[in-house]
């Protein structure tokens, strides 16, 4: 049975940088169910805090990040790159232990966005880009979704070889 990795705060987990939770969404209850899911919040694995202050990629790009070309920042300017990446680093690790080819992670962060992200100038504006575990993970042969498009990660998954 192929394995789901999912952000944990799209499974209820109060882990989001607010200390709230998104969700919940009724095919990652039947994931959960099936004992796909395999759970993980980069930002908390990588060591920052809940509630944490808000982050952003100036430029809105996580491969940037993990290539040394950008940071990311919260508002006041400290530097949680490193936490960031070692999150990053954590999600591929459960990525490999399980075999894991898809990933749910949550829209727009700085994280786990998958097709936008904020630009880093913390007044909402989203630009196309990747958070940085989404970056990796992509580079690294996993489809990711957002719990916006739950139906296409749902086809994808039963497209898998078995």
């Amino acid at each position: 049975m192929h394995k789901i990795l999912v952000s944990r705060c799209l499974l209820g987990h109060r882990v989001r940088y607010d200390g709230g939770a998104s969700g919940p969404f009724d095919q990652l209850a039947v994931w959960l169910a099936e004992g796909r899911v395999v759970g993980l919040c980069p930002e908390v694995a990588g060591g920052l805090p809940t509630p944490r202050p808000a982050a952003e990629i100036p430029g809105g790009q996580g491969a940037e990040v993990l290539d040394g070309q950008a940071r990311v920042l919260t508002e006041t300017g400290e530097d949680v790159s490193p936490e960031f990446l070692h999150g990053a680093h954590l999600a591929l690790e459960q990525v490999r232990l399980h075999g894991i080819r898809i990933a749910v992670l949550k829209a727009n962060s700085p994280s786990c966005g998958n097709l936008l992200t904020y630009d880093g100038t913390f007044s909402g504006v989203k630009v196309a880009g990747e958070g940085v575990t989404a970056a990796l993970l992509k580079r690294h042969g996993v489809q990711v979704f957002s719990e916006l498009e739950l139906a296409e990660a749902a086809r994808a998954l039963a497209n898998l070889p078995a």
